[in-house]
């Protein structure tokens, strides 16, 4: 199956395409146009589109819910889910030393491609493509649950408001090498430890130690 065919877009400027899929190592190996540009595009028609989406399907959201959201929809965690559920992936051109450190497993590199999917879909037709393509692959799922677990705002508010301080998290250790790093978060509120938590980024890791937390704070009610 082409990349065509998986992401139900054919290109009439096959240039672009080829752009989209080719990471900046492979670029300076090959002398050929990367993706970074496009990336930079379709980071900012996702933002958009997305923003456009969640106005109209929740009116009764405040400016600070909607901003939330969008948030954790243009991510680079949303994307990569996306490139490797629908195995786009394996379409990236890397560099060899990109490749041989696992920069095919990288939710960056994998992140900036559907980035620039994006970027070169509205360049080769307009906004309108883009958003056909971003409601079939981003925008089909349901937003309503995604609030519901940004655990470390929700513990932020909460301390917040039953001690008059702000939860600390502190990097316990990292393990593992660049592309497959693990970070152990714990968070402290008022210098007890409420929680401690593991993940492939810092930000999931506190995310992950504050629903622990919260746990402990309602067992405490």
């Amino acid at each position: 199956m082409t990349i065509e065919e998986r992401i139900n877009y054919t290109f009439k400027n096959k240039n672009l395409l080829q752009e989209a899929l080719t990471h900046s190592s492979y670029g300076n190996e090959f002398a050929q146009k990367d993706n970074e540009r496009l990336e930079f595009l379709g980071d900012s028609i996702i933002s958009f589109i997305v923003t456009k989406h969640l106005f109209s399907i929740f009116p009764e959201y405040n400016e600070g819910m909607l901003s939330k959201l969008k948030n954790q929809i243009v991510s680079t965690k949303s994307f990569y889910k996306i490139v490797k559920k629908n195995h786009l992936e394996k379409y990236l051109l890397l560099g060899k030393g990109e490749m041989k450190s696992g920069g095919e497993k990288r939710e960056s590199n994998l992140a900036g491609l559907f980035e620039s999917i994006v970027g070169a879909i509205f360049k080769d037709s307009g906004i309108r493509s883009s958003e056909n393509f971003l409601k079939e692959f981003l925008l089909n799922q349901d937003f309503s649950k995604f609030i519901d677990e940004d655990y470390k705002s929700i513990l932020q508010v909460e301390s917040q408001k039953r001690l008059g301080v702000l939860p600390n998290y502190i990097v316990d250790k990292q393990e593992g090498p660049p592309h497959e790093r693990e970070f152990h978060v714990s968070v402290y509120i008022n210098k007890v430890k409420l929680g401690i938590s593991k993940g492939r980024s810092k930000k999931e890791a506190e995310n992950k130690s504050a629903k622990k937390a919260l746990r402990k704070l309602k067992r405490s009610e």
